[in-house]
C-alpha cells in the first residue's frame, strides 16, 4: 500500500456580522445591573424605553431652560415656536438613532430601502413638502403673526391666528372653531391683518337726512352717537396710516346732495377689530334716539307725481261713453235698447 495524503474538510468558520444576534453594550449594562438572568431582547426592549423616556426628559428640560432666551432673541412667538419644535425634534432624532444602535442598525442599512421608499411615495410626500417650503416663506415674510386678528376673504371669515407650524396655520373664528389650513393653499389666499401694526380701526356710516333737516344739528348728533359708544375712540391725537393722518375722535362729513336727501358719513375708530359689528350697531342706535326730539329727519327714497297743463291728455273713447250711457240713463228715463226687459217680478 502506498503511502498518500489525506485530506481533513473542517466546516468554515460562520461569520457573524456585527451586531447581528448580539445584545449592544447597552444592553449587557441593563441586564447586568438587574437582579435576575434574562433574555437579551429583553434588554434590548429595556433599553429603547429608557432611551424614549430621556429624550422626552431632556426635551423638556431644554424648553425650561432657553425656552425664554429663544424668544427674547426671535421676539416673534411663531418664530420661537418653530425654534423649539426644531430642537425637540433633534433631540428626538439622536434618540431615534441611540435606539437603531441597540437593535443593531446601522443609518447605511437602511438607506436602500428609504430611497426607493421616497420613490415610491414621492408623489404623496410632495403637497406636504410643498407646505413645509410654503411654511418657511410665510415665516420669513411676516404676512400676520400669532394672536393676529386676520380675515379670509373668499371665505368671509375672522379669526385669531392661534398656531404657525412649517405644516399648516391654525385659525380659532369668532364661531368658536378651529380652522386648519396648510400652508400651501394660505400662501394663494387674500388675508385681511386687522392688528398686524395697530389694533384700532376705522369705520364708516352713512346716514341719509333730509334736505328739510338742520344739516348742522344732524351732524353733531350723528357725531355725539358715536362718542357714546364705548370702544369707540372720542378723541386724541391724530392716528397716522402711513403717511396720512386722520382725526381720532368721529366725525362726520357732508359726502354729496343726493337725489332724496343729503349723505353724511361719519367715520370713526375702534379699538377693538372682534366688535366691529357691535361698534356700528350701538352708533345706529343711539343715533335712533338722539333725533327724535331734534329737527332732523331720515331721508328715504320717495317720489310725487305732478300733473299740469304740460302733462298731456288722457285720451277717452267716445263709443264707449255712448254706452254707457244708454245703458245706465242720467235723466231718469227709460233704459235704452240695450237694457234687457223682464216680464215679470222675477226676470223671467
Amino acid at each position: 500500500m502506498q503511502p498518500g495524503r489525506v485530506l481533513l474538510l473542517q466546516p468554515s468558520p460562520t461569520v457573524t456580522p456585527a451586531g447581528a444576534g448580539q445584545p449592544s453594550d447597552l444592553s449587557q449594562t441593563v441586564v447586568s445591573w438587574l437582579p435576575i438572568s434574562v433574555e437579551p431582547w429583553v434588554g434590548d426592549v429595556f433599553s429603547t424605553i429608557v432611551i424614549i423616556v430621556l429624550a422626552w426628559a431632556v426635551s423638556r428640560l431644554v424648553v425650561q431652560l432657553f425656552g425664554r432666551r429663544i424668544a427674547q432673541f426671535f421676539r416673534r412667538p411663531s418664530l420661537t415656536r418653530t425654534a423649539l419644535r426644531g430642537i425637540r425634534v433633534t433631540i428626538y432624532l439622536f434618540a431615534i438613532l441611540s435606539i437603531m444602535g441597540v437593535w443593531g442598525l446601522k443609518v447605511g442599512d437602511i438607506g436602500l430601502s428609504v430611497a426607493v421608499f421616497s420613490a415610491v411615495v414621492g408623489v404623496v410626500v410632495a403637497p406636504i413638502v410643498g407646505s413645509f417650503i410654503s411654511g418657511i416663506f410665510l415665516l420669513a415674510d411676516q404676512p400676520y403673526e400669532i394672536g393676529d386678528m386676520i380675515e379670509l376673504a373668499d371665505r368671509d371669515q375672522r379669526g385669531f391666528v392661534e398656531d404657525i407650524t412649517l405644516r399648516h396655520t391654525k385659525i380659532f373664528t369668532l364661531d368658536n372653531s378651529f380652522l386648519v389650513i396648510p400652508n400651501g393653499t394660505m400662501r394663494d389666499r387674500d388675508v385681511v391683518n386687522y392688528s398686524a401694526e395697530d389694533p384700532r380701526m376705522r369705520l364708516s356710516l352713512d346716514v341719509l337726512v333730509t334736505y328739510e333737516s338742520d344739516i348742522g344739528e344732524a351732524r353733531t348728533l350723528v357725531e355725539r352717537a358715536a362718542r357714546q359708544v364705548d370702544n369707540v375712540i372720542g378723541g386724541g391725537p391724530d392716528i397716522r396710516v402711513g403717511a396720512a393722518r386722520y382725526p381720532a375722535a368721529p366725525t362726520c362729513y357732508i359726502n354729496e346732495y343726493g337725489d332724496h336727501g343729503v349723505l353724511l358719513t361719519l367715520r370713526y375708530w375702534v379699538t377693538e377689530p372682534y366688535k366691529l359689528l357691535a361698534a356700528r350697531s350701538k352708533v345706529q342706535t343711539n343715533l335712533a334716539d338722539l333725533v327724535e326730539d331734534a329737527d332732523v329727519e331720515f331721508a328715504y327714497p320717495h317720489s310725487h307725481l305732478h300733473f299740469d297743463e304740460t302733462s298731456g291728455a288722457m285720451e277717452l273713447s267716445m263709443a264707449e261713453q255712448r254706452g254707457r250711457e244708454m245703458e245706465f240713463p242720467t235723466d231718469g228715463g227709460e233704459p235704452g235698447p240695450s237694457a234687457p226687459q223682464s216680464s215679470d217680478a222675477d226676470g223671467e
